[in-house]
Order: C-alpha cells, then sequence, then structure tokens
C-alpha cells in the first residue's frame, strides 16, 4: 500500500501502509496483514504498549500499559522533585489482560489488579482524553491517586510512522498534549496547569525482532513562541525507512533521522549530548534521577533504564529555531531478549 487518502486501517490482508502517515489510523492493528497460522505466529512476536510521559516543574512521572502477550505489565512512577523522592508502583498478569483496542482514539485502555487501576480514556471527537490513577499505597509507595485530562485539540500535530526492522516491523504513534488536573501523592497534591504542563503519548505495535535495543528520549515545553519538542531514537534500521524521530514545533511535525547519543562518560547519572546529523536537533541532556528494571526469565531479559531530568539546548524548524532551557523530558536504554 503506498495511498494514505483515507486513515481508516493500518493493514488489511496482504497489505500495510508504511512510511510516515499524516495520521493516526482509525484502526492500527499490525497483524491484520496476516491471517490463518502466519497471524496467530506472529502475534507471538506482538508488542504493545500505550504510556504517557508526564512534564510538570515539580514532579516527573510516567505511567504505562503494555502487553508482551506471554506476559503483560504496567507501571507508575512519580520522582518529587523538591524532595527528591521516587515512588514506584506496578503491576503484572498473564498476556492479553489489558485492554489496547487497536481502535485507540475512540477507545479504552485499562490495567487492573487488586490496589492498582490505570485507565485511559479517548475522546477524539470530543477533543478530550483522560488518564485516571488509583495506586493503593505499597510498604515501598505512598497511595497515587487522581485524574488527568488532555487537551487533544491543542496537541502537536502527531508522529505516526509504519516501518519495516531488521527482523521484523514497528507502528508507533506519539504526541504531545497541554494537561489539566490532579495528582495526589500521599497528603501531597500535585496540580497541572495546561498552560504550563504536557503530557507525551507513546503508543507501540510492533513486530520486534528477538533481539531489541534502542536509545531513545522525548521532551516538551509550552512557552512564548508555543508547544515546541522533541521526539528521537536510534535503533537498528534498514536503509532508506523511516525513523520514529521528529521535532514538534507549533502546527508542525518534522522528520528527523540519524540521531547520536552520547552520554558524558561511564557515570550512571552523566549528562548526555543529543544531536541529529544535520543539527536541527542539538541539546544536552542533565538528569535528576534514574528508573531501572533487570529481568533474567530464561529465555528473556530485560536490561532497561530511563533517566528523567532535563533538556537545553536547540531546535531548528523549518520556519523558526527555538532554544530551550531547562526543557523537562527523559532519556531511556534498552537491551532485551524478548
Amino acid at each position: 500500500m503506498s495511498s494514505m487518502s483515507a486513515l481508516d486501517r493500518l493493514a488489511v490482508p496482504g497489505a500495510r501502509h508504511w512510511g510516515r502517515l499524516p495520521g493516526r489510523p482509525a484502526d492500527a492493528d499490525p497483524l491484520a496483514e496476516f491471517t490463518g497460522l502466519g497471524r496467530r505466529l506472529r502475534r507471538l512476536r506482538l508488542k504493545e504498549w500505550v504510556g504517557f510521559t508526564l512534564l510538570h516543574p515539580e514532579l516527573a512521572s510516567s505511567v504505562i500499559i503494555q502487553d508482551a502477550q506471554y506476559l503483560s505489565s504496567s507501571e507508575f512512577y512519580l520522582f518529587d522533585r523538591a524532595a527528591g523522592l521516587l515512588h514506584q508502583h506496578s503491576a503484572t498478569s498473564h498476556g492479553g489482560a489489558p485492554a489496547l483496542p487497536t481502535v485507540l482514539l475512540e477507545g479504552v485502555c485499562h490495567f487492573q489488579r487488586r490496589g492498582y487501576r490505570i485507565s485511559y480514556s479517548f475522546a477524539e471527537s470530543s477533543g478530550r482524553h483522560r488518564v485516571e490513577v488509583d495506586l493503593a499505597a505499597t510498604t515501598k509507595a505512598p497511595a497515587i491517586t487522581g485524574a488527568l485530562t488532555l487537551d487533544a485539540a491543542a496537541a502537536t500535530a502527531p508522529l505516526s510512522v509504519s516501518s519495516r526492522l531488521p527482523g521484523g516491523r514497528m507502528y508507533t504513534y506519539k504526541a504531545a498534549f497541554p494537561v489539566a488536573g490532579t495528582l495526589r501523592v500521599g497528603g501531597r497534591a500535585f496540580t497541572f496547569d495546561p498552560s504550563r504542563d504536557l503530557a507525551i503519548l507513546d503508543e507501540h505495535r510492533s513486530l520486534l525482532p528477538y533481539r531489541t535495543s534502542w536509545l531513545w528520549g522525548t521532551f516538551a515545553s509550552l512557552g512564548a513562541g508555543g508547544l515546541v519538542g522533541a521526539n528521537f531514537a536510534a535503533r537498528p534500521e534498514l536503509p532508506g525507512e523511516p525513523e520514529e524521530s521528529c521535532l514538534w514545533t507549533p502546527g508542525t511535525c518534522e522528520p528527523l533521522a540519524d540521531i547520536a547519543f552520547a552520554p558524558g562518560s561511564a557515570d550512571p547519572m552523566a549528562p548526555w549530548h543529543i544531536s541529529s546529523a544535520d543539527g536541527r536537533l542539538d541539546v544536552a541532556f542533565e538528569p535528576q534521577g534514574r528508573k531501572r528494571v533487570i529481568r533474567q526469565l530464561g529465555l528473556f531479559a530485560i536490561d532497561y533504564y530511563q533517566l528523567f531530568g532535563h533538556y537545553t539546548g536547540t531546535v531548528r524548524g523549518a520556519s523558526r529555531t527555538f532554544e530551550l532551557s531547562g526543557a523537562p523530558g527523559v532519556c531511556e536504554s534498552m537491551k532485551a531478549r524478548l
């Protein structure tokens, strides 16, 4: 498939849309290309997640619901910048347990276990999406509850990419949204102001190779010039295939490629320099904290960390250059056998 005049489906039997797409297909089922035994076998390779990076001056936070088919999980972390405290909640279930509908933008995603509930509701027709959190206190973390509303009408232009990978294929959809609402962490309330605070959506529906690795980062900031940010990744790629990297400038999502990640040293909390080969992205990332996951499950293994902190540097859009100072964001590394 090459024409994308109607964004009805990512794929149909025997064919799939490839490239940078103008928006999210109404139905982004990556398995619709296949039938019968081929579909069942490829489901074993499918990795799906929907998550948000929350950007706020007083906290760094991220929430995700993910399904690896043999195991599903959800995680929520929140770092209180002033107190220097990292609070983490997580839960697991069997593969296929979470609701992650391929018709996402008028759907509901949820993950629920005893004492743990994460729910997203998407309403593109009304221009409002919602994230709800209800996490009971544990011996290691306080209760975290609240609801956030995302303003889809004021969001960035979307990043929507369908590409072939060495030994697999990827679909991702990303956008940044002004966000309003409150999160309550123990006895403290964090209020989100849509004139300042943002949530970055990250959806993946990908047939990943067994050995998978990537470096990835994102940030966004609302200022006098409008909403500016970036999403950038470095992973094994096939020549000519689009990367999941972009610049967000007011009203546009501009393609970005050839990203280099350069940590300052072997220190886990060392700053990073991240740039694109064409110089349109040139930023320094200063970590403030770190979240790590290491799991060994026989044939399956994960060595993952996410750093949260601030970006400073330059974003050069097609029509304007933006200087950033202290834009909140994250940077992460994944090495896995999936």
